[in-house]
């Protein structure tokens, strides 16, 4: 069954959703495997594949566990949720991000995850910060995080910040359950395909 999106985009048909739940169950499997488990054509796979990553329907991700249950480097994530002042916009957070160097910033080594956000008409920044303690994190918050966005917004331009000590992911990207259903670096094989959202 195809869904449609009334604001944007376009939906799914039956075909791309299969091939989009084969992607999020094992994203490297080939063309040939994913045709004949799911019964369409191998050239139809490849072709419906192809431009679903042309559309920008598909993305790939591929993360490194860096929390103690992986590489350790990070002990700990926090939750940030910075208020800017009234006068900074979206478009000039935006701006800002799109425009950071093409290099390792302190933004790519603390800032696990981050959304820009409204909350009671003014622009905030979301953020998921990592750290070896939770002291590590405040104080890369303090030294290095605050002062770019100073730097870049004003000195005057946080208005507040409200801080949450995360312990635990439990489900990531609608479908991944990292505790329940993921195994070596993908979802596991008896995890049924129809407990896989694809819209």
């Amino acid at each position: 069954m195809t869904h449609k999106n009334a604001t944007a985009g376009r939906g799914l048909d039956e075909q791309e959703q299969a091939i989009a739940r084969a992607l999020i169950r094992n994203p490297r499997i080939s063309d040939n495997r994913l045709g004949e488990e799911n019964g369409i054509p191998i050239r139809t796979v490849s072709r419906k594949r192809t431009r679903m990553e042309r559309e920008g329907l598909l993305r790939y991700y591929a993360e490194v566990d860096m929390s103690a249950s992986g590489t350790g480097y990070f002990q700990c994530r926090h939750l940030y949720i910075i208020r800017f002042r009234v006068g900074i916009s979206v478009r000039r957070i935006l701006d800002q991000i799109s425009s950071e160097p093409n290099v390792a910033t302190v933004f790519t080594r603390s800032v696990y995850e981050s959304h820009v956000a409204e909350i009671e008409g003014r622009v905030a920044l979301v953020m998921i910060l990592e750290g070896q303690s939770d002291a590590d994190i405040v104080e890369r918050f303090q030294t290095e995080i605050v002062p770019s966005l100073e730097k870049t917004h004003g000195k005057d331009a946080i208005e507040d910040v409200d801080t949450i000590r995360i312990l635990q992911s439990v489900r990531l990207l609608h479908n991944y359950l990292p505790t329940a259903n993921m195994e070596r670096g993908r979802i596991r094989d008896d995890w049924s395909s129809e407990a896989l959202f694809v819209a």
